[in-house]
C-alpha cells in the first residue's frame, strides 16, 4: 500500500509538472489559501460559540448535577429539567428511523437500480430534490393538517406521533437523494463481476452495491436524524408544549405517545423568551438553562455521529477485506 500510494504520488507530481509547463501556479495557490481562510474562519466562529455556550452550561451542571437531566419542565431555574424534552426528541429520532430509513434507503436504491430511464422518473427525482429544499415550516403546516386535524384518532392530535411521522416526512427527501448518489457513486466493474458470476439484480444489489454505498448512506442518514432532532418550527405548529408540562400519573405508554409533549428544540426556544429571574436556591437563570440545554441537544447528536461513525468504519473495512 504505502507503494503504491508513492507511486500515485509521483505519477501526480509528474502530471501536474507537464500541465504547469514547470511554473507555480499561483492562481491555484491563491484558491487553496482563499479556501484555507474561509475554513478557519468558520472553525474559529464556531469554537467561540461553542466556548460561549459551554463555559455557560457548566454552572447548571455544577450545581444542578443529573436534577438537571431527570427533573421535569418547572416554571423555577431551581426545578426546572429536561426529562420531557430528551423523551420527546428520542421519540422523533425512534420514528424518524423507524418509518424514513427503511423508505427512504428502498427509494434511492430502487431510483438508481431499478427504475428505467423515463420522463417519469426524471420528474420524480426532480421534485425529491425540490421536496428536499422546502422549509421546514411548511412541513408543519402538512403534519398539522393531515397528522395533527384528519388523523387524529389514531395520532391524538397534538402528539409526538403527529411530531415523529411529520419529521420522518421532513428528512425522507434528504435520506432518498443521500442514497441514491451513495449507489451512483458504486463502480460498474462491482455490479459487471456479481452478473458475471450468475448473480441475479437484487444479489447483486444486496451482495455488492449496498455493502460498498453503506458509508455513504449512514453518514446522510444520520445527518437527517440530526436535523430532525434540531428542528422547531414544525414541532411548533403540531403543538408541543413550550411552557410547563403536566403528565397526569399512570399514564400507559399509548396515552403518552398520543398526548401532549415537548421536545429539545422546543424547550431551548421557551426558555429562550423567559425573564431571566434568578433562582432563590442556586441563582441560576433559565439563560443559563438554555445554554445547558443546548448542550444536552449537542450531546444527543454527537452520539449518533458517533454511532454512525463506528458502522460506517466497520463497513469501510468490511470493503476493504
Amino acid at each position: 500500500m504505502a507503494v503504491t500510494s508513492s507511486i500515485r504520488e509521483s505519477s501526480a507530481t509528474v502530471v501536474r509538472a507537464a500541465l504547469t509547463g514547470g511554473k507555480r501556479d499561483v492562481k491555484g495557490m491563491v484558491f487553496a489559501a482563499m479556501l484555507l481562510l474561509c475554513l478557519l474562519t468558520a472553525m474559529f466562529t464556531l469554537t467561540v460559540l461553542l466556548w460561549d455556550v459551554v463555559t455557560q452550561a457548566i454552572p447548571v451542571f455544577q450545581k444542578r448535577s443529573t436534577g438537571f437531566l431527570t427533573n421535569d419542565l418547572a416554571s423555577s431555574p431551581d426545578k426546572a429539567g429536561v426529562s420531557q424534552g430528551i423523551w420527546g426528541s428520542l421519540v422523533i429520532a425512534a420514528f424518524v428511523v423507524v418509518i424514513a430509513f427503511p423508505v427512504g434507503i428502498a427509494a434511492g436504491v430502487y431510483l438508481e437500480e431499478y427504475a428505467k430511464p423515463s420522463k417519469l422518473t426524471s420528474f420524480i427525482q426532480l421534485n425529491i430534490r425540490n421536496l428536499a429544499g422546502v422549509p421546514s415550516v411548511v412541513y408543519g403546516i402538512l403534519g398539522l393538517v393531515v397528522f395533527v386535524q384528519a388523523l387524529e384518532p389514531i395520532t391524538g392530535g397534538r402528539s409526538v406521533i403527529a411530531a415523529g411521522v411529520t419529521l420522518a416526512l421532513l428528512v425522507l427527501p434528504i435520506i432518498i437523494i443521500t442514497t441514491a448518489e451513495s449507489v451512483r457513486a458504486v463502480p460498474s466493474g462491482l455490479r459487471e463481476a456479481g452478473f458475471g458470476v450468475g448473480g441475479t439484480r437484487w444479489e447483486t444489489t444486496r451482495d455488492h452495491v449496498l455493502p460498498y454505498a453503506a458509508p455513504g448512506i449512514l453518514t446522510g442518514t444520520m445527518l437527517a436524524v440530526a436535523r430532525a432532532l434540531g428542528e422547531a418550527a414544525p414541532l411548533l405548529l403540531i403543538g408541543a408544549i413550550t411552557g410547563r408540562l403536566a403528565e397526569p400519573p399512570g399514564q400507559t405508554f399509548i396515552e403518552r405517545m398520543q398526548g401532549k409533549f415537548t421536545a429539545m428544540p422546543i424547550i431551548i426556544y421557551g426558555w429562550a423568551n423567559e425573564v431571566n429571574k434568578p433562582g432563590k436556591i442556586t441563582g441560576l437563570t433559565f439563560e443559563d438553562l438554555n445554554a445547558a440545554a443546548i448542550v444536552v441537544l449537542l450531546v444527543m447528536v454527537l452520539v449518533l455521529n458517533a454511532a454512525a461513525i463506528l458502522l460506517r468504519n466497520r463497513f469501510e473495512k468490511r470493503r476493504q477485506a
